[in-house]
């Protein structure tokens, strides 16, 4: 009971605040409101009004502007509240987009937020939000993290209704997984909201503001496990009735009705998966949520997951199929071929036919036509059957002279020869170190069970770190190569490239390769325009797939087969 009563108090108690951007700048307020790595939540969107809590230090005084270690340059205030500002900021360095915390260094909780900011920072788990940078500096502490333009906040989507039960499946499954690696690291979140959860353009979900969140606001649990598990039990609530499962509204959601407790999610709305339904009360362990109809409650992270993992597995929804339009047979009119029928109860007048030839005249002209076609037909069929002859004789004598000359001299092709591969080593010219150098063997031992990885990156393109990488293939000696064929685990974008046929020794410089063929797709055939003589290839990842076990992106090489 205590539990959940304190989750609904930290609702209520911050139901009046707005943050002093909205008052002082109108159009600040509602760009703000549009941006998802904002780091306000609805409760604190309608707060003090900027008034410093008890026992805090005042803001520090600060402006579009002002750069912090020389680097990032702050842009727009997105939170002033309780002593601390966030802003949209830019790294001028690495050119990109961040978010930043900044409170004074006397401040009450700022020993709190440096300690959760580092914390966070070596969890390195790709599902958070990543803090990059926690710095105390010239009487200022300031917390930098990822800032994801393209990401939308959860209550965003919920303001437009509720999420499929596939999406809700999805989105329960990832936040819960998260939530368990971090807190087998010994991190809590605490401030778990619809603000802190967003969806990325790629579909995959990220939490913000592991640990730093409550730290800003000085939250603590002696449950917190619990507490995160009930939070997760409300985002699924909430995603399934666009209802807040507590009686204050909150987050644009509307509260459940007064004194009549927590309710199922399929008794407050029509249509709601079952299994979801009875997993957002398990979590919900609180105010007697587990009611007898429901198995035994989820009171952390990892019982949740377990949970998760026991329901049938929810399929997305099958894709809509649009029918063809309905195939229009042309028709056509007796005694008209060649134009159209006219449309039903239209009549068309028949054109009579021409009047008989009754003359002598046209007897004979009959007769003249009758005679010619006949000595036609013959002469025709004399000069087919000469012809059929003439062919047969030909045929005869050109099997006489295979047969007398032991067979056919056609040169032929000679057909592809597997290419065996001596050795081959992974090859990151752009980068500063090897990436599996133990699993490499496994592209070439001929089994597609098996397979070499890449490191994880936080974009398709290498994260932008780089333009590729790769594997070099020694076939022992100078070999021509006529196609390469590789199985990937997931779409991946590839080139094939081959050093120098003069080539004795391994090169060590990516311009010392050759691009010679490129391709996309799991299995994918690199051939060469025309045969390659060489002794090196270099297998080249540009593009990696998203790996949905992981919420990354890695490259995955199953199996490599060279060809003559």
């Amino acid at each position: 009971m205590a539990e959940r009563s304190t989750a609904a108090v930290d609702v209520a108690d911050n139901s009046g605040d707005e943050p002093l951007t909205a008052k002082a700048d109108q159009s600040t307020a509602d760009g703000v409101a549009q941006n998802p790595e904002r780091d306000t939540d609805s409760d604190e969107a309608q707060g003090s009004g900027g008034t410093d809590g008890p026992g805090t230090a005042s803001p520090p005084e600060l402006h579009s502007g002002h750069k912090l270690a020389r680097r990032y340059r702050l842009e727009e205030c997105v939170t002033r509240l309780d002593g601390f500002s966030s802003w949209r900021a830019v790294d001028e360095k690495l050119r990109r987009a961040v978010g930043v915390h900044v409170l004074p260094a006397e401040h009450v909780r700022a020993r709190s937020v440096l300690a959760a900011a580092r914390s966070s920072a070596l969890l390195g788990d790709p599902r958070f939000v990543q803090v990059l940078d926690a710095v105390e500096e010239n009487d200022l502490v300031y917390v930098v993290h990822e800032w994801l333009p393209d990401a939308t906040e959860l209550s965003t989507l919920l303001s437009s209704g509720t999420m499929e039960p596939h999406d809700a499946y999805q989105m329960v499954s990832q936040v819960s997984s998260a939530m368990a690696a971090a807190h087998r690291e010994g991190l809590a979140h605490l401030r778990l909201n619809p603000n802190a959860v967003l969806r990325a353009s790629t579909g995959q979900w990220r939490i913000r503001g592991l640990a730093v969140n409550a730290a800003l606001r000085g939250i603590s649990s002696d449950t917190p496990q619990r507490a995160d598990t009930e939070a997760i039990g409300a985002l699924l609530y909430a995603a399934l009735t666009q209802r807040w499962p507590y009686e204050s509204d909150a987050y644009g959601l509307s509260g459940l009705p007064k004194d009549i407790g927590l309710i199922a999610p399929d008794q407050v709305r029509a249509g709601v998966h079952r299994g979801l339904s009875e997993l957002a009360m398990r979590a919900l362990v609180n105010d007697g949520a587990t009611a007898s109809r429901h198995e035994s409650a989820c009171t952390t992270p990892e019982e949740l997951v377990k949970a998760i993992g026991e329901m049938p597995r929810i399929r997305p929804p099958e894709p809509a199929f649009t029918a063809p339009p309905e195939y229009q047979r042309t028709t056509y009119q007796q005694g008209t071929y060649g134009r159209p029928a006219p449309h039903p109860g239209v009549t068309q007048p028949l054109t009579p036919p021409p009047p008989p030839l009754q003359s002598r005249t046209g007897k004979a002209l009959k007769w003249a036509v009758s005679a010619l076609l006949i000595a036609a037909l013959g002469l025709g069929s004399w000069q087919l059957a000469d012809a059929l002859m003439n062919q047969s004789n030909k045929s005869d004598d050109t099997n006489k002279t295979q047969t007398s000359d032991g067979g056919d001299k056609t040169p032929k092709k000679p057909a592809s020869q597997p290419i065996a591969i001596a050795s081959a080593h992974d090859f990151d010219p752009f980068g500063d170190k090897s990436e599996k150098p133990a699993d490499i063997s496994k592209v070439y031992d001929g089994s597609t069970a098996t397979y070499w990885q890449t490191d994880f990156y936080k974009g398709a393109n290498f994260g932008n770190l780089k333009p590729g990488l790769g594997v070099i293939l020694d076939l022992g000696k100078v070999q021509d190569v006529g196609k390469v064929t590789v199985t990937f685990m997931g779409d991946t974008a590839v080139e094939l490239r081959s050093a120098g046929p003069d080539a004795n020794s391994q090169p060590s410089s990516f311009d010392s390769f050759t691009q010679v063929a490129q391709g996309s797709g799991q299995s994918v055939v690199l051939k060469p325009g025309k045969t390659v003589k060489t002794r090196y290839l270099l297998v080249w990842l540009t593009k990696l797939p998203l790996q949905p076990d992981e919420g990354t992106y890695r490259g995955r090489v199953a199996d490599i087969k060279v060809t003559s």
